[in-house]
């Protein structure tokens, strides 16, 4: 018997579980490597567009928020012990480390993990999908993949934009209301930080990355029940994604502690 990779990719047919949806989508990746015209790149493109750079702004404004509210709260106590000069450490790390990655992420899943959800469902109940089975195009490879390839490449680089900005809303509080000079507050910024901060935020994010797509994925792909199970997929898209979002959060951060 001839072994087809493409057979094994196709397995389970419209009987899907969330760990066959990981395998799929990873076997599908790892063939687009080898086979061209697998991955499309105006597909991926445009849902880099939809997923992450329509949440740009969303995000932007949620960060310069943080920014701000970490530099106000924090110069209230600082202040008292004459400890100013720590207030854009306390920033910039509070971003890198934690805020920024889980809400950023969080930002993505109420506008772009529910659109998915959504979508997708929609399309499971008009039965688009079972006419792209007829046609013989599996829908892992032409609707998953490239949203899955979009959010993973756009969540990092919108992480490390919203860390910006809210290192701008830190440095509006600390100069134009406590009169820090800019040069000093951008030095601390920078410098107190390390190298593995940046790079742990970022390893959260392609975490959250994958929580966050996949969830929506297949909440939309076994919808049932017409408009309805629309309704419901889209909710419980959201919440299973916060949910395990901070519950991965939780497990990163105590291994970043304990064991580096």
């Amino acid at each position: 018997m001839k072994f087809s990779f493409e057979s094994l990719l196709n397995a389970g047919g419209s009987r899907l579980t969330y760990g066959l949806l990981n395998l799929r989508i990873l076997g599908w990746i790892l063939y687009g490597f080898t086979r061209p015209g697998i991955l499309v790149p105006s597909q991926i493109l445009s849902q880099i567009i939809r997923i992450g750079v329509q949440a740009i702004p969303m995000a932007s404004l949620v960060s310069l928020s943080v920014g701000f509210i970490l530099a106000m709260q924090s110069s209230t106590e600082l202040g008292k012990m004459g400890a100013d000069s720590f207030i854009p450490d306390l920033v910039s790390l509070s971003l890198m480390r934690e805020l920024g990655p889980l809400l950023v992420a969080i930002i993505v899943v109420g506008r772009s993990g529910s659109a998915v959800a959504a979508e997708l469902g929609t399309m499971k109940v008009n039965e688009e999908i079972e006419a792209l089975r007829v046609m013989a195009i599996d829908p892992i490879r032409y609707l998953v993949v490239p949203r899955f390839i979009a959010l993973m490449i756009m969540l990092p680089c919108m992480t490390v934009f919203g860390n910006c900005i809210g290192l701008v809303g830190g440095w509006a509080v600390c100069t134009l209301e406590m009169g820090m000079p800019s040069s000093f507050y951008i030095m601390r910024a920078m410098q107190r930080p390390e190298l593995w901060d940046l790079f742990s935020g970022l390893i959260k994010t392609a975490v959250f990355a994958h929580i966050i797509i996949t969830i929506a994925c297949y909440q939309g792909l076994n919808v049932e029940g017409g408009a309805e199970g629309v309704g419901r997929a889209t909710t419980s898209a959201v919440v299973y994604s916060i949910l395990w979002i901070i519950i991965a959060d939780t497990i990163l951060t105590g291994l970043f502690y304990f064991i580096l």
